[in-house]
Protein backbone atom coordinates (compact mmCIF):
# COMPACT_ATOMS: atom_id res chain seq x y z
CA UNK A 1 0.00 0.00 0.00
CA UNK A 2 0.90 3.31 -0.18
CA UNK A 3 1.66 5.92 1.85
CA UNK A 4 -2.03 7.67 1.37
CA UNK A 5 -3.99 4.44 0.70
CA UNK A 6 -2.38 4.37 4.41
CA UNK A 7 -3.65 7.25 5.70
CA UNK A 8 -6.59 7.05 3.82
CA UNK A 9 -7.80 3.69 5.66
CA UNK A 10 -10.32 4.07 9.03
CA UNK A 11 -9.27 4.16 12.49
CA UNK A 12 -10.95 0.52 13.01
CA UNK A 13 -9.42 -0.87 9.50
CA UNK A 14 -5.63 0.57 10.31
CA UNK A 15 -5.95 -0.68 13.94
CA UNK A 16 -7.30 -4.18 12.84
CA UNK A 17 -4.11 -4.57 10.43
CA UNK A 18 -1.59 -3.33 12.75
CA UNK A 19 -2.69 -5.85 15.75
CA UNK A 20 -2.87 -8.70 12.66
CA UNK A 21 0.83 -7.66 11.90
CA UNK A 22 -0.21 -6.35 8.48
CA UNK A 23 0.80 -3.30 8.80
CA UNK A 24 3.70 -1.61 10.91
CA UNK A 25 2.73 1.62 13.39
CA UNK A 26 5.93 3.47 12.35
CA UNK A 27 4.42 2.85 8.33
CA UNK A 28 1.27 4.26 9.52
CA UNK A 29 2.95 7.07 11.51
CA UNK A 30 5.10 7.91 8.23
CA UNK A 31 2.01 8.08 6.37
CA UNK A 32 0.36 10.42 8.80
CA UNK A 33 3.68 12.66 8.95
CA UNK A 34 3.89 12.74 5.61
CA UNK A 35 0.60 14.02 4.40
CA UNK A 36 0.66 16.63 7.32
CA UNK A 37 3.99 17.56 5.90
CA UNK A 38 2.55 18.13 2.47
CA UNK A 39 -0.82 19.85 3.95
CA UNK A 40 -0.59 20.79 7.55
CA UNK A 41 0.82 24.35 6.59
CA UNK A 42 -1.97 24.85 3.67
CA UNK A 43 -4.62 23.80 5.97
CA UNK A 44 -2.93 25.50 9.25
CA UNK A 45 -4.16 22.55 11.08
CA UNK A 46 -0.87 21.89 13.45
CA UNK A 47 -0.64 23.87 16.55
CA UNK A 48 3.07 21.88 17.65
CA UNK A 49 4.97 18.38 16.34
CA UNK A 50 7.94 16.78 17.24
CA UNK A 51 8.02 14.20 14.26
CA UNK A 52 11.16 12.08 15.62
CA UNK A 53 9.16 11.54 19.09
CA UNK A 54 5.94 10.35 17.04
CA UNK A 55 8.48 7.95 15.22
CA UNK A 56 10.38 6.72 18.25
CA UNK A 57 6.59 5.84 20.00
CA UNK A 58 5.49 4.15 16.66
CA UNK A 59 8.83 1.77 17.29
CA UNK A 60 7.88 1.18 20.60
CA UNK A 61 4.46 0.17 19.80
CA UNK A 62 5.25 -1.90 16.69
CA UNK A 63 7.95 -3.57 19.55
CA UNK A 64 5.28 -4.16 21.77
CA UNK A 65 2.99 -6.36 19.00
CA UNK A 66 5.76 -8.34 17.94
CA UNK A 67 6.15 -9.46 21.47
CA UNK A 68 2.22 -9.80 21.63
CA UNK A 69 1.96 -7.09 24.25
CA UNK A 70 -0.77 -4.89 22.51
CA UNK A 71 -2.12 -2.72 24.86
CA UNK A 72 -5.49 -1.87 23.49
CA UNK A 73 -7.58 -1.38 20.45
CA UNK A 74 -6.35 1.57 19.44
CA UNK A 75 -2.82 0.12 19.23
CA UNK A 76 -0.07 2.27 17.41
CA UNK A 77 -2.44 4.20 15.58
CA UNK A 78 -1.48 7.84 15.13
CA UNK A 79 -4.12 10.09 16.54
CA UNK A 80 -3.81 14.69 17.26
CA UNK A 81 -5.39 16.48 19.65
CA UNK A 82 -7.37 19.74 19.58
CA UNK A 83 -4.73 22.24 21.67
CA UNK A 84 -6.35 22.49 24.99
CA UNK A 85 -5.49 18.24 26.14
CA UNK A 86 -2.80 18.82 28.53
CA UNK A 87 -0.01 16.58 28.62
CA UNK A 88 2.44 16.94 31.30
CA UNK A 89 5.18 18.35 30.18
CA UNK A 90 4.01 19.24 26.98
CA UNK A 91 2.91 22.92 25.99
CA UNK A 92 -0.65 23.17 25.32
CA UNK A 93 -1.65 26.77 24.49
CA UNK A 94 -5.29 26.61 23.76
CA UNK A 95 -5.02 28.82 21.00
CA UNK A 96 -4.17 31.81 22.40
CA UNK A 97 -1.10 34.02 22.93
CA UNK A 98 -1.69 34.06 26.37
CA UNK A 99 -1.27 30.33 26.96
CA UNK A 100 1.70 29.62 24.69
CA UNK A 101 4.06 28.75 26.42
CA UNK A 102 1.88 26.96 29.42
CA UNK A 103 3.01 23.74 29.77
CA UNK A 104 0.65 21.70 32.38
CA UNK A 105 1.79 19.49 35.14
CA UNK A 106 -0.86 16.99 34.72
CA UNK A 107 -2.68 14.96 31.47
CA UNK A 108 -6.00 15.01 30.93
CA UNK A 109 -8.26 11.44 31.60
CA UNK A 110 -9.21 11.32 28.04
CA UNK A 111 -5.32 11.26 26.31
CA UNK A 112 -4.93 8.54 29.98
CA UNK A 113 -7.23 6.53 28.32
CA UNK A 114 -6.36 6.62 24.63
CA UNK A 115 -2.47 6.00 25.63
CA UNK A 116 -4.13 2.55 27.80
CA UNK A 117 -5.49 1.83 24.61
CA UNK A 118 -2.24 1.82 22.89
CA UNK A 119 -3.44 4.94 20.72
CA UNK A 120 -0.62 7.78 19.43
CA UNK A 121 -0.42 11.64 20.22
CA UNK A 122 1.59 12.84 17.36
CA UNK A 123 0.90 16.37 17.21
CA UNK A 124 -1.09 19.38 18.71
CA UNK A 125 -4.10 21.13 16.83
CA UNK A 126 -5.45 24.36 15.76
CA UNK A 127 -8.44 25.87 17.64
CA UNK A 128 -10.25 28.67 17.94
CA UNK A 129 -8.97 31.03 20.88
CA UNK A 130 -9.92 29.46 24.13
CA UNK A 131 -12.73 27.48 22.80
CA UNK A 132 -15.12 30.24 22.31
CA UNK A 133 -16.19 30.55 18.57
CA UNK A 134 -18.27 28.55 16.32
CA UNK A 135 -16.84 29.34 12.97
CA UNK A 136 -13.29 28.68 13.59
CA UNK A 137 -11.65 31.93 12.59
CA UNK A 138 -8.61 32.58 14.99
CA UNK A 139 -7.25 35.76 15.11
CA UNK A 140 -4.39 35.31 17.11
CA UNK A 141 -2.92 32.16 15.42
CA UNK A 142 -4.46 31.96 12.37
CA UNK A 143 -7.54 29.97 10.75
CA UNK A 144 -7.36 26.76 9.72
CA UNK A 145 -8.75 25.76 6.30
CA UNK A 146 -11.57 23.24 4.80
CA UNK A 147 -10.03 20.67 2.75
CA UNK A 148 -13.08 20.32 0.67
CA UNK A 149 -12.53 24.07 0.36
CA UNK A 150 -9.75 26.09 1.52
CA UNK A 151 -11.87 29.38 1.09
CA UNK A 152 -14.39 27.93 3.22
CA UNK A 153 -14.41 27.24 7.03
CA UNK A 154 -13.95 24.42 9.01
CA UNK A 155 -16.22 25.34 11.62
CA UNK A 156 -15.25 25.42 15.50
CA UNK A 157 -13.96 25.53 17.83
CA UNK A 158 -12.21 22.13 16.99
CA UNK A 159 -10.73 23.62 13.55
CA UNK A 160 -7.70 21.58 13.56
CA UNK A 161 -9.40 18.63 14.40
CA UNK A 162 -12.23 18.68 11.98
CA UNK A 163 -9.30 19.74 8.97
CA UNK A 164 -6.97 17.11 10.14
CA UNK A 165 -9.27 14.13 9.86
CA UNK A 166 -11.29 15.01 6.89
CA UNK A 167 -7.50 15.55 5.45
CA UNK A 168 -6.53 12.35 6.51
CA UNK A 169 -3.59 13.42 8.45
CA UNK A 170 -4.71 11.41 11.51
CA UNK A 171 -7.46 8.70 11.98
CA UNK A 172 -9.75 10.51 14.81
CA UNK A 173 -8.87 13.59 16.99
CA UNK A 174 -10.28 14.96 20.07
CA UNK A 175 -12.34 17.98 19.96
CA UNK A 176 -14.78 19.94 22.81
CA UNK A 177 -18.16 20.95 22.54
CA UNK A 178 -19.83 23.35 24.68
CA UNK A 179 -22.31 24.83 22.47
CA UNK A 180 -21.60 22.72 19.23
CA UNK A 181 -17.83 22.60 19.10
CA UNK A 182 -17.97 18.97 17.78
CA UNK A 183 -20.72 19.11 15.53
CA UNK A 184 -20.06 22.03 13.72
CA UNK A 185 -16.60 21.03 12.50
CA UNK A 186 -18.06 17.22 12.21
CA UNK A 187 -20.66 18.91 9.27
CA UNK A 188 -18.46 21.93 7.73
CA UNK A 189 -15.99 18.58 7.42
CA UNK A 190 -18.01 16.14 6.57
CA UNK A 191 -17.22 13.73 9.56
CA UNK A 192 -18.95 11.80 12.16
CA UNK A 193 -18.84 13.71 15.83
CA UNK A 194 -19.80 12.79 19.04
CA UNK A 195 -21.17 15.00 21.95
CA UNK A 196 -22.09 12.35 24.94
CA UNK A 197 -24.03 12.89 28.22
CA UNK A 198 -23.10 15.55 29.65
CA UNK A 199 -20.67 13.35 32.77
CA UNK A 200 -20.13 10.42 30.37
CA UNK A 201 -16.98 11.60 29.59
CA UNK A 202 -14.50 13.20 32.28
CA UNK A 203 -13.05 16.73 31.72
CA UNK A 204 -10.50 16.44 33.97
CA UNK A 205 -7.22 18.17 32.43
CA UNK A 206 -9.06 20.22 29.60
CA UNK A 207 -9.04 23.75 29.54
CA UNK A 208 -12.32 24.50 30.78
CA UNK A 209 -14.60 27.38 29.13
CA UNK A 210 -17.90 26.57 30.72
CA UNK A 211 -18.17 23.95 33.23
CA UNK A 212 -21.82 23.31 33.42
CA UNK A 213 -21.38 22.94 29.76
CA UNK A 214 -18.27 21.52 28.52
CA UNK A 215 -18.14 17.76 26.59
CA UNK A 216 -15.12 16.02 25.61
CA UNK A 217 -15.69 14.39 22.31
CA UNK A 218 -14.22 12.73 19.07
CA UNK A 219 -14.36 13.55 15.76
CA UNK A 220 -13.85 10.71 13.06
CA UNK A 221 -13.92 9.45 9.21
CA UNK A 222 -17.00 6.22 10.06
CA UNK A 223 -19.36 6.12 12.82
CA UNK A 224 -17.20 2.75 14.05
CA UNK A 225 -14.38 5.27 14.35
CA UNK A 226 -16.11 7.39 16.37
CA UNK A 227 -17.96 4.70 18.42
CA UNK A 228 -14.52 3.02 19.64
CA UNK A 229 -13.15 5.95 20.45
CA UNK A 230 -16.08 7.64 22.30
CA UNK A 231 -15.92 3.91 24.11
CA UNK A 232 -12.25 4.43 25.03
CA UNK A 233 -12.52 7.93 26.99
CA UNK A 234 -15.96 7.37 28.18
CA UNK A 235 -16.62 6.11 31.99
CA UNK A 236 -16.06 7.71 35.90
CA UNK A 237 -13.27 9.80 37.09
CA UNK A 238 -12.73 10.39 40.17
CA UNK A 239 -10.72 13.71 38.96
CA UNK A 240 -13.67 14.64 37.70
CA UNK A 241 -16.92 14.74 39.86
CA UNK A 242 -19.06 15.68 36.91
CA UNK A 243 -18.89 12.05 35.81
CA UNK A 244 -21.65 9.56 36.24
CA UNK A 245 -21.04 6.48 37.53
CA UNK A 246 -23.38 4.84 35.43
CA UNK A 247 -22.23 1.86 33.49
CA UNK A 248 -20.91 2.49 29.81
CA UNK A 249 -22.09 -0.36 28.08
CA UNK A 250 -20.65 -1.99 24.89
CA UNK A 251 -21.24 1.08 21.76
CA UNK A 252 -19.68 -1.64 19.21
CA UNK A 253 -22.07 -4.65 20.20
CA UNK A 254 -25.05 -3.61 18.52
CA UNK A 255 -23.45 -1.61 16.00
CA UNK A 256 -24.69 -3.60 12.86
CA UNK A 257 -28.51 -3.94 14.34
CA UNK A 258 -29.86 -1.62 12.09
CA UNK A 259 -32.88 0.60 12.54
CA UNK A 260 -35.49 -1.50 11.89
CA UNK A 261 -38.40 -1.06 14.39
CA UNK A 262 -36.84 2.22 16.02
CA UNK A 263 -39.04 5.46 16.32
CA UNK A 264 -37.38 8.58 14.77
CA UNK A 265 -38.80 12.05 15.83
CA UNK A 266 -38.29 14.69 13.19
CA UNK A 267 -39.41 18.25 14.61
CA UNK A 268 -42.31 20.71 13.08
CA UNK A 269 -40.81 23.90 14.94
CA UNK A 270 -37.70 25.47 16.10
CA UNK A 271 -35.00 23.38 14.65
CA UNK A 272 -36.03 24.20 10.73
CA UNK A 273 -37.27 27.27 11.42
CA UNK A 274 -33.87 29.61 9.75
CA UNK A 275 -32.76 26.32 7.95
CA UNK A 276 -31.79 27.70 4.28
CA UNK A 277 -33.61 25.94 1.84
CA UNK A 278 -30.37 24.28 -0.14
CA UNK A 279 -30.09 22.36 2.61
CA UNK A 280 -33.65 21.20 2.90
CA UNK A 281 -33.38 18.51 0.16
CA UNK A 282 -30.77 16.68 1.86
CA UNK A 283 -31.98 17.03 5.29
CA UNK A 284 -35.16 15.50 3.76
CA UNK A 285 -33.40 12.34 2.17
CA UNK A 286 -31.84 11.68 5.15
CA UNK A 287 -35.17 11.50 7.08
CA UNK A 288 -36.59 9.39 3.99
CA UNK A 289 -33.93 6.63 3.84
CA UNK A 290 -34.30 5.93 7.85
CA UNK A 291 -37.75 5.75 7.02
CA UNK A 292 -36.72 3.29 3.88
CA UNK A 293 -34.83 1.09 6.23
CA UNK A 294 -37.41 0.41 8.49
CA UNK A 295 -37.96 3.20 10.87
CA UNK A 296 -41.15 5.16 12.21
CA UNK A 297 -40.69 8.81 11.61
CA UNK A 298 -42.87 10.71 14.63
CA UNK A 299 -43.24 14.00 14.05
CA UNK A 300 -43.18 16.02 17.14
CA UNK A 301 -43.50 19.12 18.62
CA UNK A 302 -40.56 20.46 20.74
CA UNK A 303 -41.45 22.67 23.79
CA UNK A 304 -39.33 25.23 25.56
CA UNK A 305 -36.43 24.78 22.77
CA UNK A 306 -36.40 28.50 22.33
CA UNK A 307 -35.89 29.49 25.73
CA UNK A 308 -33.34 26.71 26.50
CA UNK A 309 -31.29 28.58 23.16
CA UNK A 310 -31.50 32.04 25.73
CA UNK A 311 -30.48 30.59 28.90
CA UNK A 312 -27.62 28.78 27.70
CA UNK A 313 -26.38 32.00 26.50
CA UNK A 314 -26.82 33.23 29.90
CA UNK A 315 -25.24 30.18 31.30
CA UNK A 316 -21.91 29.94 28.77
CA UNK A 317 -21.59 33.75 28.80
CA UNK A 318 -21.22 33.93 32.92
CA UNK A 319 -19.37 31.19 33.33
CA UNK A 320 -16.71 31.45 30.60
CA UNK A 321 -16.41 35.25 31.88
CA UNK A 322 -15.72 33.95 35.34
CA UNK A 323 -12.65 31.73 34.12
CA UNK A 324 -11.72 34.76 32.04
CA UNK A 325 -11.65 37.28 34.84
CA UNK A 326 -8.14 37.95 36.04
CA UNK A 327 -6.79 37.93 32.06
CA UNK A 328 -9.79 39.99 31.23
CA UNK A 329 -8.29 42.65 33.52
CA UNK A 330 -4.96 41.99 33.15
CA UNK A 331 -3.86 41.24 29.94
CA UNK A 332 -7.27 42.35 28.07
CA UNK A 333 -5.02 43.47 24.58
CA UNK A 334 -3.54 39.67 24.49
CA UNK A 335 -6.75 38.75 23.04
CA UNK A 336 -7.58 38.53 19.90
CA UNK A 337 -10.66 41.00 19.17
CA UNK A 338 -13.24 38.22 18.07
CA UNK A 339 -12.70 36.57 21.51
CA UNK A 340 -12.26 39.46 23.57
CA UNK A 341 -15.87 40.83 22.56
CA UNK A 342 -17.48 37.24 23.15
CA UNK A 343 -16.14 37.36 26.58
CA UNK A 344 -17.15 40.93 27.92
CA UNK A 345 -20.76 40.48 28.15
CA UNK A 346 -20.82 37.38 30.34
CA UNK A 347 -20.02 40.08 33.36
CA UNK A 348 -23.18 41.63 32.93
CA UNK A 349 -26.06 39.55 33.62
CA UNK A 350 -27.49 39.41 37.24
CA UNK A 351 -26.20 36.96 39.74
CA UNK A 352 -29.95 35.93 39.93
CA UNK A 353 -30.54 35.39 36.26
CA UNK A 354 -27.57 32.93 36.31
CA UNK A 355 -28.78 30.80 38.78
CA UNK A 356 -32.58 31.30 37.45
CA UNK A 357 -30.89 29.45 33.84
CA UNK A 358 -29.19 26.94 35.20
CA UNK A 359 -32.51 25.58 38.22
CA UNK A 360 -34.25 25.98 34.61
CA UNK A 361 -32.30 23.24 33.30
CA UNK A 362 -33.82 20.28 34.62
CA UNK A 363 -37.69 21.91 33.70
CA UNK A 364 -36.68 22.23 30.21
CA UNK A 365 -35.29 19.17 30.18
CA UNK A 366 -37.99 17.38 31.29
CA UNK A 367 -40.69 18.96 29.11
CA UNK A 368 -37.87 18.46 26.00
CA UNK A 369 -37.82 14.56 26.74
CA UNK A 370 -41.68 14.11 27.32
CA UNK A 371 -42.44 15.43 23.87
CA UNK A 372 -39.73 13.68 22.34
CA UNK A 373 -38.80 10.28 24.17
CA UNK A 374 -42.24 8.95 25.04
CA UNK A 375 -43.13 9.05 21.37
CA UNK A 376 -39.64 8.35 20.09
CA UNK A 377 -36.16 7.02 20.59
CA UNK A 378 -34.04 9.77 19.05
CA UNK A 379 -34.79 13.27 17.32
CA UNK A 380 -33.23 13.66 14.03
CA UNK A 381 -32.81 17.23 13.53
CA UNK A 382 -30.33 20.44 11.36
CA UNK A 383 -27.08 20.39 12.50
CA UNK A 384 -26.00 23.90 11.17
CA UNK A 385 -28.77 25.05 9.22
CA UNK A 386 -26.61 27.59 6.93
CA UNK A 387 -24.45 26.09 3.85
CA UNK A 388 -20.86 25.76 5.18
CA UNK A 389 -19.67 29.67 4.35
CA UNK A 390 -16.56 31.48 2.88
CA UNK A 391 -14.07 32.27 5.48
CA UNK A 392 -14.08 35.57 5.05
CA UNK A 393 -17.75 36.11 5.60
CA UNK A 394 -17.40 35.34 9.54
CA UNK A 395 -14.62 37.64 9.54
CA UNK A 396 -15.06 40.63 12.31
CA UNK A 397 -15.91 43.67 11.20
CA UNK A 398 -17.29 41.99 7.98
CA UNK A 399 -20.90 41.09 9.28
CA UNK A 400 -22.52 44.01 11.03
CA UNK A 401 -24.80 41.96 13.54
CA UNK A 402 -22.00 39.08 13.77
CA UNK A 403 -23.30 38.02 17.51
CA UNK A 404 -26.50 37.29 15.33
CA UNK A 405 -24.80 35.30 12.50
CA UNK A 406 -23.11 33.60 15.63
CA UNK A 407 -26.28 32.68 16.83
CA UNK A 408 -27.44 31.64 13.73
CA UNK A 409 -24.47 29.35 13.55
CA UNK A 410 -25.43 27.58 16.55
CA UNK A 411 -29.23 27.52 16.48
CA UNK A 412 -29.78 23.92 16.28
CA UNK A 413 -26.35 22.79 18.60
CA UNK A 414 -26.58 24.88 21.66
CA UNK A 415 -29.93 23.98 22.85
CA UNK A 416 -28.52 20.11 23.25
CA UNK A 417 -25.66 21.58 25.50
CA UNK A 418 -28.27 23.13 28.25
CA UNK A 419 -30.11 19.93 28.08
CA UNK A 420 -26.97 17.52 28.45
CA UNK A 421 -28.26 15.18 25.64
CA UNK A 422 -25.96 13.05 23.57
CA UNK A 423 -25.76 13.80 19.93
CA UNK A 424 -23.85 12.79 17.13
CA UNK A 425 -23.05 14.68 14.19
CA UNK A 426 -23.15 12.70 10.72
CA UNK A 427 -22.77 13.80 6.90
CA UNK A 428 -25.66 13.41 4.60
CA UNK A 429 -23.94 14.59 0.53
CA UNK A 430 -22.84 17.43 -0.55
CA UNK A 431 -24.11 21.08 -1.50
CA UNK A 432 -23.53 21.93 -5.58
CA UNK A 433 -20.66 23.71 -4.01
CA UNK A 434 -19.20 20.33 -3.16
CA UNK A 435 -19.44 21.36 0.17
CA UNK A 436 -20.86 18.65 3.11
CA UNK A 437 -23.89 18.81 4.84
CA UNK A 438 -25.64 17.02 7.64
CA UNK A 439 -27.66 16.49 10.49
CA UNK A 440 -27.15 15.01 14.17
CA UNK A 441 -29.62 12.67 15.75
CA UNK A 442 -30.14 13.45 19.71
CA UNK A 443 -30.77 10.93 22.12
CA UNK A 444 -32.04 9.46 25.39
CA UNK A 445 -29.59 10.28 28.28
CA UNK A 446 -26.59 7.78 28.15
CA UNK A 447 -27.87 6.27 25.17
CA UNK A 448 -25.04 6.92 22.96
CA UNK A 449 -25.05 3.14 21.50
CA UNK A 450 -28.28 3.79 19.99
CA UNK A 451 -27.17 6.95 18.49
CA UNK A 452 -24.23 4.75 16.78
CA UNK A 453 -26.60 1.82 16.13
CA UNK A 454 -28.79 4.60 14.04
CA UNK A 455 -25.76 6.28 12.35
CA UNK A 456 -24.49 3.69 11.16
CA UNK A 457 -27.72 2.49 9.36
CA UNK A 458 -27.50 5.46 7.52
CA UNK A 459 -23.69 5.26 6.79
CA UNK A 460 -24.28 1.56 5.45
CA UNK A 461 -27.05 2.40 3.29
CA UNK A 462 -25.58 5.48 1.56
CA UNK A 463 -21.75 5.80 2.04
CA UNK A 464 -21.96 8.86 3.40
CA UNK A 465 -18.66 8.57 4.51
CA UNK A 466 -16.58 7.02 2.05
CA UNK A 467 -15.39 10.51 0.01
CA UNK A 468 -12.33 12.49 0.85
CA UNK A 469 -11.48 15.68 -0.33
CA UNK A 470 -9.25 15.60 -3.17
CA UNK A 471 -6.36 17.87 -1.67
CA UNK A 472 -4.23 18.19 -4.65
CA UNK A 473 -6.65 20.45 -6.22
CA UNK A 474 -7.40 22.38 -3.30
Amino acid sequence: MTGDEVAGLSLTDVAGKIAAGELSSVETTEAALARIDRYGERLHVVAGIDPEAALADAAAADKAQASGNLRGPLHGVPLAHKDMYYRAGRVSACGSNIRKDHVPDVTSTALTRLDAAGALDIARLNMVEFAYGPTGHNEVVGTPRNPWNPDHITGGSSSGPGAAVASRMVYAALGSDTGGSIRIPSYCCGLVGMKATYGRVSRYGAMPLSFSLDHVGPLTRTVADCAIVTQTIAGPDPMDPTTSDRPVGNYMAALEDGVKGLRIAVPTNYFYDIVDEALRPHLDKSVEVFRELGAEIVPVELPLVDLANRMINIVLGVEAAAYHAEWLRERAQDYGAQTRNRLLPGFYFPATRYIEALNLRQHVLAEFSAAVFEKADMLHAPNVPVPVPPIEEGEIGAEPGFLNYLRTFTHCTRPINFLGLPSLAMPCGFTEGGLPTGYQLVGRPFDEATLFRAGRAFERETGCTDRAPELERA
